[in-house]
C-alpha cells in the first residue's frame, strides 16, 4: 500500500513525549503558584466568613481556567489544581503540639470540598490539545 492511501494516525497511537523544558518549568511554576493560593485561600476562608470562603474558591477557579485557557491544554489547568490540593491536604494535617489550621466546622468542609469540585470543574472543561490538522473532521 502507498502512503496516499493510508489514514493518517490518531493522536492516541503516537508514543507520549516529555514535556519541553520551558513548559516543564510552566507547570511547575502554576503548580507553585495553587500551592500559594491554597495556603492564602486556607487563612482567608475563617477570617471573613462567607466572604472569603467564596473569594478563595473564585480565585481557584479563575487561576484554573485562566491557566487552562493560557497554557492552550488541560495540563495547565491540573498544575495549579494539584498544587492547591496537595498544600490544602497538607494543611489538614494536626501537629504533634495539638496545631492545626482547619476548625471541624462547616466552613472548612465547604472549602475542602468546594474546592475540590472546583479544580475538577475546572480541569474537565480545561481546552484538550487536538491533533495537527485542518479544522475538518478526521476520517473525512
Amino acid at each position: 500500500m502507498n502512503s496516499r492511501n493510508e489514514p493518517p494516525s490518531s493522536a492516541l497511537a503516537q508514543p507520549l513525549r516529555p514535556p519541553s523544558l520551558g513548559r516543564a518549568v510552566l507547570y511547575a511554576g502554576l503548580f507553585v503558584l495553587g500551592a500559594v493560593l491554597g495556603v492564602a485561600g486556607a487563612l482567608l476562608q475563617p477570617a471573613w466568613f462567607p466572604g472569603g470562603l467564596l473569594l478563595a474558591l473564585a480565585a481557584e477557579a479563575g487561576l484554573c481556567v485562566g491557566a487552562g485557557r493560557a497554557v492552550g491544554r488541560r495540563g495547565g489547568a491540573v498544575a495549579p489544581a494539584l498544587g492547591w490540593a496537595l498544600a490544602v491536604v497538607l494543611l489538614t494535617t494536626s501537629r504533634p503540639e495539638g496545631d492545626f489550621l482547619f476548625a471541624a466546622g462547616a466552613g472548612s468542609y465547604l472549602f475542602l470540598l468546594g474546592g475540590i469540585a472546583v479544580a475538577v470543574i475546572c480541569a474537565t472543561l480545561a481546552p484538550v490539545r487536538q491533533p495537527d490538522g485542518g479544522p475538518a473532521r478526521l476520517r473525512k
